[in-house]
């Protein structure tokens, strides 16, 4: 779907997100009382009172967080100053409590723990910065990679995400501000604009406490995307990347462009990668509704990667990108039934 204008998305979609959560305040007795009714009658595990309360919670959120986003907009001159660097720091002091609340009522209302193992960037390469590379699978993992950043590691997240994302008022608003840059797919993307020239410019003069985050994969992991994902790279030719990627069951052939363009953009910066398994297998609403309460702990791992140990040439890139995929895979094997 193509994505509306700035101004419709200002003008209509914003009012429309306060008039849904005032909505759902005025009415909150008489859908908690169906919903726990539902619950009652079905199952017993009030799957629709833990939905609702979980959306709810996110709505009012977000409406705050438009509410204290106007507030900076009047106090920076009406919008004047907006990126400079003390309003940039209360954004992300936003985000940090948006994220940091949103979570604790997830973890409450939906029985979901997250576990974090492997190496701390902070201790690892405290001081620079670092280019983040997540796998990318399961319901709300890029939400709880930018919660870790902001809020364990203090880091200021630069994030490349997909243009749609710009429907949620509070993510357009809020990202539109910060450092991100939100990728238009191809048919819809202005002549001459290549994605690899996005996420340069978005690595491009990383401070200290930056960290760029990029999911290679392009997308969420689902059977059949990984399917059209190896069948593209046969008809491109890459028919060693294809028997590659058909061995990794639980990931995508990563994309290398925007992970070359981010690798030599911040030529001086710390690599991590991420994985995480827990989320895996729900990839539908259905899947979601059925697991409720989730009762499951997410596990992450983080590894840090010295500038030194990255490659310099591009195949040698390709081939390193891939070979820590196919690492990511095997302990994700390892791991994906341990925390369920």
């Amino acid at each position: 779907m193509r994505l509306p204008p700035r101004w419709f998305r200002r003008m209509v979609l914003i009012p429309l997100a306060f008039g849904l959560v005032l909505t759902l305040i005025a009415t909150a007795p008489l859908w908690m009382l169906l919903t726990a009714a539902m619950g009652a009658l079905g199952s017993g595990r009030l799957r629709a009172l833990r939905i609702t309360w979980v959306v709810t919670v996110y709505l009012c959120l977000e409406a705050f967080a438009l509410l204290a986003m106007f507030g900076m907009w009047l106090g920076a001159g009406f919008g004047w100053r907006i990126r400079s660097p003390r309003f940039q720091r209360a954004h992300y002091v936003l985000t940090g409590w948006f994220l940091r609340a949103f979570f604790a009522q997830v973890s409450w209302a939906l029985g979901v723990r997250v576990d974090v193992v492997g190496d701390d960037p902070d201790v690892v390469a405290p001081g620079r910065p670092e280019l983040v590379f997540c796998r990318h699978a399961g319901p709300g993992d890029s939400f709880l990679l930018v919660h870790a950043l902001v809020n364990w590691y203090r880091r200021e997240p630069r994030i490349v995400l997909k243009d749609t994302l710009q429907w949620d008022p509070a993510i357009d608003v809020l990202l539109n501000r910060l450092p991100s840059r939100f990728i238009t797919p191809g048919e819809l993307r202005r002549p001459g604009v290549s994605i690899e020239d996005q996420i340069a410019a978005l690595a491009t003069g990383l401070d200290d406490d930056d960290a760029f985050v990029l999911f290679p994969e392009g997308g969420n992991f689902t059977p059949t995307r990984r399917v059209r994902a190896i069948e593209r790279l046969r008809k491109l030719g890459l028919h060693a990347m294809a028997a590659r990627a058909e061995r990794m069951r639980h990931v995508l052939a990563p994309q290398p462009g925007g992970t070359l363009a981010a690798l030599d953009a911040a030529p001086g910066a710390g690599v991590v990668m991420v994985a995480h398994t827990g989320v895996d297998r729900l990839m539908t609403v259905g899947d979601i509704w059925r697991e409720l309460p989730l009762d499951r702990h997410i596990l992450m791992r983080w590894w840090s990667v010295d500038p030194d140990e990255v490659p310099t040439g591009r195949d040698e890139r390709i081939t390193w990108l891939y070979d820590w995929w196919s690492r990511i895979d095997a302990w994700i094997e390892d791991n994906r039934d341990a925390h369920v």
